[in-house]
């Protein structure tokens, strides 16, 4: 920037592209900033996910973490770019349109590389999602081909549907229709959700979860502070994913911090409160998921709500997670080891809904129902996190049975036994701390 002050006459010109090129490099920090933040998703949902899981798997469960990340973001790169933000028919980009043909060393193409780390960090968010609702009983191998597809086919196609005109100028259908997800309810976390569901469905329930007259038995996870840190990493790297979803550090930010904050705050309030009427117990791990389900509930519309708007919000999917984890488990005896299908599929839904509601005017561009806005972007909401869903759970069916032919889906009764640790990866991550027990 001094080179450029040295170089440039003192003109309205100048002044103009001095500012300019500030602006943009403020815009760049700014995104990068929020990616790092974003990257930083990926230990917290290894946290959590060990920490609500037996001690057998943790080794498992950290590789298919890793897994997400790192198969995630190359095929993302290569193919899933191209299909969420090349040049769109209205549900499909170009697949031609790749990173690689951007030239770096210009403005445009700085932001480009940048706007793409972070979309980037966004695609592994999902994509690790999955890994909690088969846990302990999916084998490893047929797990890589569900993260391949996932992050390289069926994220980036439903997320060009809602976001294509972030980095171009066509636009996805919903985005035609007025659909708004600002950070990410329905494009990442429903959609990480649905196929996590149809995973469990595919997989089945874990060994003695159920009994033989159907009833639901509790299989309590190996270590619940790790699990609440988990939960902490979760909560201060989502100010990344939200406040860095603005792409630029203008005065907004604030507001949408505070969106993000309360809604998790009163999420975890109204989750403790409920499953202690329901039990008679403030459970620490019903209560951390409704922090998570506050902040996943917020995420749609962080930029158009005001924060008691973001508090209802809260206290909705905080009470619903409770309900919602509850019945899957008990009614529809689906396995789901940390609740992701309530936290992520059933708030994701939920919040982004809620929007056409608590839109508020005077906040972001768009008004809801109970401010006298009308229904229209309601049933909007309503269409757009059914659409995304059903094909993120149609396409999470048809990959798990794929995976189920081409592999096998599921690990042996001695394997799970056993646990993943030692039969799939020959280590023990606890080794001279834990003795295991085949019970």
């Amino acid at each position: 920037m001094a080179l450029c002050t040295l170089l440039l006459p003192h003109t309205a010109l100048a002044d103009e592209a001095l500012s300019f090129l500030s602006q943009k490099n403020g815009d760049i920090l700014w995104t990068m900033l929020g990616a790092i933040l974003v990257m930083f998703m990926q230990p917290g949902f290894a946290l959590v996910e060990c920490g609500l899981t037996r001690a057998k798997n943790a080794g498992n469960i950290l590789m298919k973490n890793f897994v997400d990340f790192s198969v995630g973001m190359p095929l993302f790169f290569l193919i899933g770019f191209g299909l969420m933000f090349g040049t769109s028919n209205g549900f499909l980009g170009t697949p031609s349109v790749g990173m690689q043909f951007i030239d770096p060393t210009t403005t445009e193409g700085g932001w480009a590389w940048t706007f793409f780390f972070f979309q980037a960090m966004f695609a592994a968010t999902s994509a690790t999602i999955v890994s909690g609702c088969i846990a302990e009983r999916t084998d490893f191998k047929a797990y890589i081909l569900v993260s391949v597809l996932v992050s390289a086919f069926i994220y980036p196609i439903s997320g060009g549907w809602c976001w294509n005109s972030l980095f171009g100028e066509t636009k996805g259908w919903l985005e035609n229709l007025g659909f708004i997800d600002f950070a990410g309810s329905t494009v990442v976390h429903s959609v990480g959700g649905w196929i996590g569901l149809a995973g469990a469905l595919c997989v089945g329930p874990r060994l003695a979860k159920y009994s033989p007259d159907g009833k639901s038995l509790a299989i309590p996870g190996h270590n619940i502070p790790l699990a609440a840190l988990g939960v902490f990493i979760l909560w201060f790297s989502w100010f990344g994913f939200n406040c860095g979803s603005t792409t630029t550090p203008d005065g907004v930010v604030g507001y949408i911090a505070v969106n993000t904050c309360l809604s998790a705050c009163t999420g975890f309030a109204a989750a403790m409160l409920t499953v202690w009427c329901i039990t008679g117990k403030p459970d620490p791990s019903m209560a951390m998921n409704g922090v998570l389900a506050g902040l996943v509930g917020i995420t749609a519309g962080c930029f158009e709500v005001s924060p008691p708007g973001s508090i209802f919000i809260g206290i909705i999917c905080g009470v619903l997670v409770v309900f919602s984890v509850l019945f899957l488990d008990q009614v529809l005896k689906i396995d789901d080891p940390v609740g992701a299908v309530s936290v992520h599929g059933v708030c994701g839904f939920t919040g982004t809904v809620l929007v056409g509601l608590f839109a508020a005017p005077g906040y972001g561009a768009h008004v809801g129902l109970l401010y006298g806005g009308g229904m229209d972007l309601l049933f909007v909401q309503l269409l757009g996190a059914f659409s995304v869903g059903m094909w993120a759970f149609l396409m999470g069916w048809i990959t798990f049975k794929l995976a189920d032919k081409l592999i096998g889906l599921r690990v042996s009764r001695e394997v799970e036994l056993k646990g993943l640790d030692m039969t799939e990866h020959g280590t023990d991550v606890y080794s001279g701390f834990q003795i295991f027990s085949n019970e």
